[in-house]
């Protein structure tokens, strides 16, 4: 079977193969939330893995199973998998190679599937990771199978990404995302849509940081004057980053942390503040850093010196000109089916924001619509899932041809 060229056909007839799959959506996606799969649940992630890598196989897909090294403390993290295949239209003549990107794992714990089954209230289910993200995650799956179907491939490649630790910021996937990302034109982020059907366009970056700040201790009773108080000088930068909001647009400033001293009858010698920043653009994130760096180059207590050490970066998922014109493919091709589609910009990150961060142009918030997450009220709109499918499936045939974008 070959999908219809003109536009309006071939979206027409991609609604029409997603509405005949829903009931088997709806199935598989109990199967997918009935399983536990936490991100320190190995082995509920790994289950997971298994009924994607089974369901990438059937559809021709190569499929590379990642396996993570325990961490210093014993904890292992599930499996990542990356399928591929190789479309009919080669890089040389306009082909495009194009990342789905999903993730395996919630924020729930071992026993919450069983406590809070998955069930569907008229159109809205519920369920343990029901919308964040094993809606989105089947949502790629079946728009895949449905292009298979119809024997659509005209673009180079089809990635499939899928990875067992974005809740708790990938930290052992990302290497592999990164490395993943690095050689495709585009990527599509299958997060769930906003709960009013929003895609996403754009996703603050994070920035970690420590202080240190080393005084010097004294009595405080006998000497206190020989002591250089870190404690104080601490509170001062605490105001004075907190005092950094609103300087720039889209740019927020935590101290979310701070630590100092042991007895109250010791001047402090040390302390220590952990900061967040998160901001839209990397060049606003470089910003806040020199702000914080001069800020700490000149302590408001003599004697006080104070480290800056940044911990941890993961980059913004930045909307740009080309993540734009996707969005223009996806417009399009929303209007023809008639809906209005808008794009919001959040503060959340997610494994797009990494994807981004290699310089790949990324919109995220494909999956259906959904809302709630990390709660226990997490929902899916189940009517959304045909139209969701049929839209990302349209969007994979319009970028994987460079003649068309």
């Amino acid at each position: 079977m070959s999908a219809p060229t003109r536009r309006e056909d071939r979206l027409g007839h991609f609604l029409d193969l997603a509405r005949a799959r829903r009931p088997d959506y709806l199935r598989d996606l109990e199967e997918l939330v009935s399983i536990d799969s936490g991100s320190y649940s190995a082995e509920g992630v790994d289950e997971v893995a298994d009924w994607v890598e089974r369901r990438l196989e059937r559809m021709g897909f190569d499929v590379e199973r990642v396996r993570f090294p325990a961490t210093a403390d014993g904890h292992r993290t599930g499996d990542a998998l990356v399928g591929r295949r190789r479309g009919g239209l080669p890089e040389a003549e306009g082909g495009r190679r194009i990342l789905l990107a999903a993730h395996m794992d919630t924020v729930f714990e071992d026993g919450t599937a069983a406590s809070r089954p998955f069930r569907v209230d008229g159109s809205t289910a519920y369920g343990p990771g029901v919308s964040d993200d094993k809606g989105g995650l089947l949502a790629g799956l079946t728009a895949l199978e449905i292009l298979g179907e119809c024997g659509t491939d005209a673009y180079a490649e089809l990635v499939f990404l899928a990875t067992p630790d974005e809740e708790i910021g990938s930290p052992a996937s990302r290497p592999l995302i990164e490395s993943t990302a690095r050689d495709v034109h585009y990527g599509l982020g299958l997060e769930c849509a906003r709960e009013n059907g929003d895609l996403v366009i754009a996703r603050k970056g994070v920035a970690d940081f420590r202080l240190t700040v080393t005084g010097r201790a004294a009595h405080a009773g006998i000497e206190p004057e020989r002591g250089a108080n870190a404690a104080l000088a601490a509170a001062h930068l605490t105001v004075a980053l907190q005092a950094l909001n609103g300087h720039w647009d889209d740019v927020t400033v935590n101290v979310g942390v701070v630590r100092a001293g042991t007895r109250a009858n010791i001047v402090c010698p040390d302390a220590e503040l952990r900061i967040e920043v998160r901001a839209a653009t990397t060049a606003d994130i470089q910003r806040v850093t020199r702000a914080i760096q001069e800020a700490a180059d000149h302590p408001s207590v003599p004697g006080v010196t104070v480290e800056v050490e940044q911990l941890d970066l993961c980059p913004p998922m930045e909307d740009t000109p080309a993540s734009r014109r996707m969005l223009d493919h996806a417009r399009r091709a929303a209007h023809a089916a008639g809906i209005e589609l808008g794009a919001a910009a959040t503060g959340g990150v997610g494994d797009a924001n990494l994807i981004a961060g290699t310089g790949v142009p990324v919109l995220d918030g494909l999956g259906p619509v959904g809302g709630a997450d990390h709660t226990p009220q997490e929902w899916l709109d189940t009517t959304s899932v045909p139209q969701r499918v049929a839209l990302l499936a349209d969007l994979i045939v319009s970028l994987g041809d460079s003649s068309t974008t």
